[in-house]
Order: structure tokens, then sequence, then C-alpha cells
């Protein structure tokens, strides 16, 4: 039966390894763990068993691109797919909500934010759903590479829907966070399918150089090679210098990074695929879901962030089957940056304290907006999310519903003639809530809670009306301020106690995120053979070395280069001395000011506008541990 789903709606005869497994698994009714390299065919272990089973199939995904992608490919073989993400306006949201009431859709693709509304979850609750499948599990993993604290309360909804089997994928679990997905999910041992990571046709290469030696290194690497090639960057403007250096050389090459409007990525993107573009320089923001089977080449002109990065990004390379470079340019300079961006993420205790303390004192229903928690305790906005889904987690809070705060509001025709539409009643309402609006030159401002409050009318009847007005192309429609709802489940508990258990977990965090980073180290320096080194960190040991990396090719090691950091002078003593003499409020703490040094911006530096003040990454080339050592014994 599946292998004739199989041809009717892919166009195969037969399966990849380790995809019969897992989708027979499913069809039996059991819960799956699928460890996939990059390329590997995760998406058909759900996609087939979905079109076989009773109800729709849930499918959690954190790339909006890739559900797009994926939903357009199924379309066009007829399957009833769709998605809800931010990016699909008013209409297509209604159309795609019908479809699941008619229980007409057979897959739809969510965002793990899209559940925090309680709404949303009580309307799943209603549904038929034979299965759950969650790409990128390894977000799950508090000690994996790329936590993501919407993922921790998946196994959660999962319970509380008595979804019958539920798809964990991911090409990047080690043993330790594979035993992390499996507990949450309740997966069997035996239900865990691991393809290997070996990829015969992959030549891993180490290159230690200085800063100087890089540019000029690939410029020459490149002449070397045929086909195309991405390499992989840390910073934006590194990513742009790179490309603008290879142009310059004749090379054709575009930047790629999050900072570029999506229309120039889109561009970049299809001149790359399409062959018009042969090197692509990017970020991790490049390669989530890109299916180019022809990546001769792929370069790490900066280290990697960790193996789990190194080995997703290798893995684009060579998908054809055909011998393909990964060459990693390692420089030691590339440390003091990515540790910083580490210690970046983690929060004062004193703000850890005063965000839980505020929180629970809050009353039985609330909303916050994660900015301006963000921007009051100088913790980033995917900490802060981290810190309320940990409350969650222990029981003390419960998510309601996301709502916007503001709703700005463009007549598109004169007010008095827009009404003419209306009966009476209706008519009043609207003159009543746009008289309580707040009146610019061309837009008014709604606050909602305001406007309630001054007319006395229901919040949700006013956003209702403004919503109907914009569907009826009466009125340009922009929302913003979004705030969570939640609901206080204890009030006997310690916040103080709280606080210090949550600033353990990040301080844990930290640490582990450090030891990944300095896990790439220990590669590029290995005398044994790259391969095994790669795959035994995802619990494969290799029964020979591969025969055709550098240290199987007798390419000897050597330490990676590093240049020599200097002792913080007088002079930047005396400046580090003036800054605190400024009594800047958001540099009071000693990691605060630290970060500040290092040149690691903070919600509440960015506010005070400071990222243009002189001291500002006065240390940036110096580890942060020295700087805040150095700051401890100022104050």
């Amino acid at each position: 039966m599946p292998q004739g789903v199989l041809k009717k709606w892919f166009g195969f005869d037969r399966f990849r390894d380790g995809q019969r497994e897992v989708v027979d698994g499913l069809l039996e009714g059991r819960s799956m763990l699928a460890v996939f390299p990059t390329g590997g065919g995760k998406s058909l272990c759900y996609q087939l068993p979905a079109l076989m089973l009773d109800g729709v199939t849930l499918v959690i995904s954190p790339l909006i691109a890739l559900m797009k992608d994926q939903v357009d490919a199924l379309k066009a073989k007829g399957v009833a797919a769709a998605r809800l993400d931010s990016t699909l306006s008013t209409e297509e949201y209604a159309e795609v909500m019908e479809g699941l009431r008619k229980g007409s859709l057979k897959l739809l693709y969510v965002a793990p934010e899209r559940l925090a509304n309680e709404g949303f979850r009580q309307r799943l609750a209603r549904l038929k759903i034979g299965m759950v499948a969650i790409d990128e599990a390894h977000c799950i993993s508090e000690w994996g590479h790329n936590f993501r604290p919407d993922y921790l309360k998946l196994a959660k909804l999962c319970r509380d829907l008595k979804v019958p089997r539920v798809l964990c994928l991911t090409a990047t679990a080690t043993p330790g966070v594979s035993e992390d997905i499996r507990r949450e999910f309740a997966i069997a041992e035996s239900d865990h399918v691991q393809l290997s990571f070996h990829r015969d046709n992959l030549d891993l290469k180490i290159s230690p150089l200085t800063a100087a030696e890089r540019k000029p290194w690939l410029l020459r690497r490149l002449g070397e090679l045929e086909g195309a090639v991405v390499v992989y960057v840390t910073l934006q403007q590194t990513a742009e210098e790179v490309a603008t250096y290879l142009k310059k050389h004749g090379v054709s090459a575009q930047a790629y990074h999050a900072g570029l409007p999506p229309e120039f990525r889109e561009a970049a993107q299809e001149k790359f695929m399409a062959g018009e573009t042969r090197v692509i320089v990017a970020t991790i923001a490049f390669g989530m879901g890109i299916d180019k089977a022809d990546i001769r080449a792929v370069f790490h002109y900066n280290l990697p962030k960790s193996l789990e990065n190194y080995s997703q990004e290798t893995g684009r390379a060579g998908r054809d089957g055909k011998p393909s470079i990964c060459e990693m340019l390692a420089c030691g300079d590339d440390l003091v940056t990515l540790e910083n961006f580490i210690f970046g993420d983690t929060p004062t205790p004193d703000a850890v304290k005063h965000l839980v303390d505020h929180t629970l004192r809050l009353g039985t229903e609330f909303d916050v907006s994660v900015y301006e928690l963000s921007g009051v305790n100088d913790i980033r906005p995917l900490v802060v999310n981290t810190l309320l889904t940990y409350l969650e987690l222990e029981g003390l809070i419960a998510a309601t519903r996301p709502f916007y705060s503001t709703y700005s509001v463009k007549l598109l025709r004169d007010f008095d003639k827009m009404l003419l539409g209306y009966d009476d009643r209706r008519k009043s309402f609207l003159r009543k809530i746009f008289a309580a609006a707040k009146e610019g030159r061309s837009w008014y401002n709604f606050k909602v809670d305001e406007v309630a409050m001054e007319t006395g009318e229901d919040r949700n009847r006013i956003v209702t009306a403004l919503v109907y007005l914009e569907e009826a192309g009466d009125v340009v429609l922009k929302k913003s301020g979004v705030r969570q709802g939640y609901r206080l489940l204890r009030d006997d508990v310690n916040p103080r106690l709280i606080a210090e258990r949550l600033d353990e977990r990040f301080r844990k965090r930290e640490a582990a995120d450090l030891d990944r980073l300095h896990g790439v180290v220990d590669l590029a320096e290995t005398d044994r053979c790259l391969t095994g080194f790669v795959t035994e960190h995802f619990g494969e040991v290799l029964a020979e070395p591969c025969g055709h990396c550098d240290r199987c090719r007798g390419v000897k090691p050597v330490p990676v280069p590093r240049s020599p950091v200097e002792e913080i002078d007088e002079e930047s003593l005396a400046a580090v001395h003036a800054l605190r003499r400024e009594g800047h409020a958001c540099l009071k703490g000693s990691r605060q000011l630290a970060r500040f040094l290092c040149g690691i911006s903070s919600p509440a530096v960015t506010r005070a506008r400071l990222t243009r003040h002189d001291a500002f990454a006065l240390l940036e080339n110096h580890p942060f541990e020295d700087v805040l050592t150095m700051v401890e014994t100022l104050v």
C-alpha cells in the first residue's frame, strides 16, 4: 500500500534509506524519531502517511519559506495542503480555517508560535488529527544547538490534544538531544531511525589561516574549483565585504543575509539556483530547504558555531553524489565574536529576578509585550520568551492569546460616504469609536484598550469592526504592538527562588554553547580522521577512517592561528572610568558594562542610543571574560 502511494503521488519507484521504516512505524500507530542528514528525504516521511491516515496531519516548522515551498509543491500534485503563517491575508486565513472546519485538508503547516494562541489550540482540539510532524525537532532540547522556547511546549500540546502519533525530524541531533526528544514524546528507542552522517563524496578540508590570509586564499581556491559554491560567514557585514571582493576579482558572487530586503534575497537565491550566480556568500540565513543538488563546494570563511551547524551546512554540498569539497578557513580570531554572541544572550541575575517578580505580580489575568519587557529588563526578546516559557513549564502561568494593542486606520473614501451602507446602530457605533481614536493627518490611531475604556464598548467588537471595514475595501489597516495574554495559575511561590533556578538554567546553557563552539576548534586541530570526528559527535563510530579527508591524506594538523591579545592599556582604562562616571542606567551592572565594551549590543543600550558612543566596542578584540574581570575589579 505505501509503495502504491509513493508511486502515485510522489512519482518514485522505491523508498530511500530509512523512509520505509519510519512510514511503517507511523502507519502502525507508533511515534517515531527520524534523524536524517541534510538532504536525506525527511519530508516524505510525513507527507506520504498523511495521505493514508484519517484526519489532518499538523506539520510544525519554524521556516516560513520552507513551508511555502512544500505547500506549493504538494498542491501541484493535487494534495490538499495549506499553511498558516504571518504572510497570509485575512481572506487566505479564512479559506484555510474553512478547509479545516470541513475536514478537507490533509496537511496543515504551522509555525510553533501559532500554538501560543489559546483560541487556535481550542480549534485544534475539535479536529481529528491523525499525526503531528515536528520539523527541526532538535529545537526541543535545551541542550541542542538551536533551542527555541516555543518548541518546549509541543510535547504537552500533543498530550493535551491526544495526538495518536508524533514524528520528530531533525538533521542534527547528538545522542543527548535524541534522548531528550524521545523522553519528551515517549518514543521507544527502537523507533529512533538514524541514518549515517558519513557522506563518502564529501572531502573535508581544514585550512588554518590568519584573518588577512582568508580573502586571497578563498579567491585562489575558487579559481582551482568548478561549479556552484556556498561560502558561509558569521556577520552580515562580512558577507557584503567578501562578495564585493570576489566580484572585484571577476568571480560571479552575491551576498545573502537577513539584513537584505526579502525581494533581494529571493532574487539572489533564484539566480544561484538557476546557475546565473556561481557563488553565494551567506550567513546561516541561507540554505534551509534549499534543494540544489550540484553545489560543488561549501567554504566556512568563519568558524561555524558548532559541529551541528558545520554538519548541516557542509551537508548542502554534493547532494547529487558527485565529489565535493567542504573546506574550513580556520582562524582563531573568530572565537571572540562567536563567544560574544553567546555571552550576549545570557541575562544578568538581577534582570531575571526583576522579570520573574514583575510577571508573577501582574494579577490573575494579564498581558505583556515582549518588546517592552526586553527593554525594561535589558534582556534580548528571544530570551524573554524563553523565561516566560520556563514559567509556563513550571506551572505558574498559562498563555491565553496574543493580540495587537494598536490599529492604524487609513480611510479610502470619505467617512460619511463610507457610513451610507450601514444601519443607524452600526453608524452610531462607528462614529463613536472613530471619535475616540487619535486622528492624524492620514491615519486614525486606535489604542484599542483605551478606545474600549473611553467608549464602554467591547475590545473584540471594535477589532471585528475594523477588520470588517478592511475586508470591505473601505480602509487600510496596520496592526502593531503585539501583546501575549496569560493567566496566573499559582500565587503561592517565592519569586526569588524561581529566579535563582532559572538563572542557573541560563548559566548551564551558556557553558553548553561555549563547549559546542570549542568543539569546532577541536575538529580543526585534531590529528584523527575529520569525518570520523564529526560522525562520533552524532553517536556514529566509523568502522575505519574515511580515507579522503585532510588527515587521511596525511595533512598534519596545526594550531588554529590566533592574533595575540594585547593588554588593556591605560588609555582604555581611563575611557572606561570616564564611561562609568557618566552614570548610564543601562550600564550599572558589571556584566552590562563588559558587554558594552566588547561591542555586544543589548535592548537597553539600543534604546538609549549608546551604540554610537566612543566607548562602545572599545575592547571588542578582547575576550569577554577578561573584560568582565577587569570591570569587576573597577566596581
